[in-house]
């Protein structure tokens, strides 16, 4: 094995960790150049600890990995971008940690993905910015979704393929997309989506963030959208999305 094989520099976002062994933790990040791994980072838990303060979830930073003899070690670690904004507000660090949670439940330790990496940084940044939170969990998760190669059918129906009308339509997860009426009844798990909620999805796909920022809608088809991605994202993971049921649990009012 090289030198060069043998350690790594590495810019990355922390997702999680866990206890490991008597003093150490076992991280789960997600990096620029190598996409998400596991390290080790010893002795992290001793309060003498230099490498613990650069290693809290949802932080960004530069590490030095060198190889072990099953997972790589951190040797170094300095913060590239605490997000302090994001952990001075209960509400906001929850949406943080979906950001960070939808991330690590669609991706494997399977190769570089750095779009996927730019797009979590540009988020947290975001919620940093105090942007509305809206606009940007919708916006990520479309992207999300496009890079994960789960783009939804916004534009035809999924069955048919016509062009969807200006009226109330359908949505399927298990084809996933919009289903026009007419098709409706060949699926068992189609809902109803209102044409302002349709809209709103159409905008946040097509959109840079820029633009996407001049979404505006009411509070009821706020309520609709989040409801029908939710549903969306957790039939793809098959699984539940932890901090969403945080989040519904801490909310006080939804533009917060």
């Amino acid at each position: 094995m090289s030198s060069r094989e043998r350690s790594r520099r590495v810019d990355a976002l922390i997702l999680r960790h866990q206890r490991w062994g008597e003093a150490d933790r076992l991280l789960t990040i997600f990096t620029k150049e190598n996409g998400k791994l596991r390290v080790i980072a010893k002795g992290a838990r001793k309060t003498t600890s230099r490498k613990a303060g650069h290693l809290e979830p949802f932080m960004r930073s530069t590490l030095q990995l060198a190889q072990g003899r099953d997972l790589w070690i951190i040797t170094q670690a300095d913060t590239i971008n605490a997000f302090l904004p994001i952990r001075e507000n209960l509400q906001i660090m929850g949406t943080a940690s979906y950001v960070i949670e939808l991330l690590d439940k669609f991706t494997y330790e399977d190769g570089s993905n750095p779009q996927l990496y730019k797009l979590a940084v540009e988020t947290l940044e975001r919620l940093s910015a105090a942007d509305p939170v809206f606009v940007i969990l919708r916006f990520y998760e479309m992207r999300l979704l496009d890079l994960m190669g789960y783009r939804p059918q916004l534009f035809q129906c999924v069955s048919c393929q016509e062009d969807i009308q200006a009226e109330e339509q359908y949505i399927s997860a298990l084809v996933g997309g919009v289903i026009c009426p007419r098709c409706a009844h060949k699926y068992e798990d189609v809902r109803k989506i209102s044409v302002a909620a349709l809209k709103y999805l159409r905008h946040f796909q097509r959109s840079a963030y820029k633009e996407a920022l001049a979404a505006t809608p009411v509070e009821g088809v706020i309520q609709e959208v989040e409801r029908i991605m939710q549903w969306y994202l957790t039939y793809l993971l098959e699984r539940a999305i932890n901090s969403q049921i945080f989040l519904q649990q801490i909310r006080k009012d939804p533009h917060e």
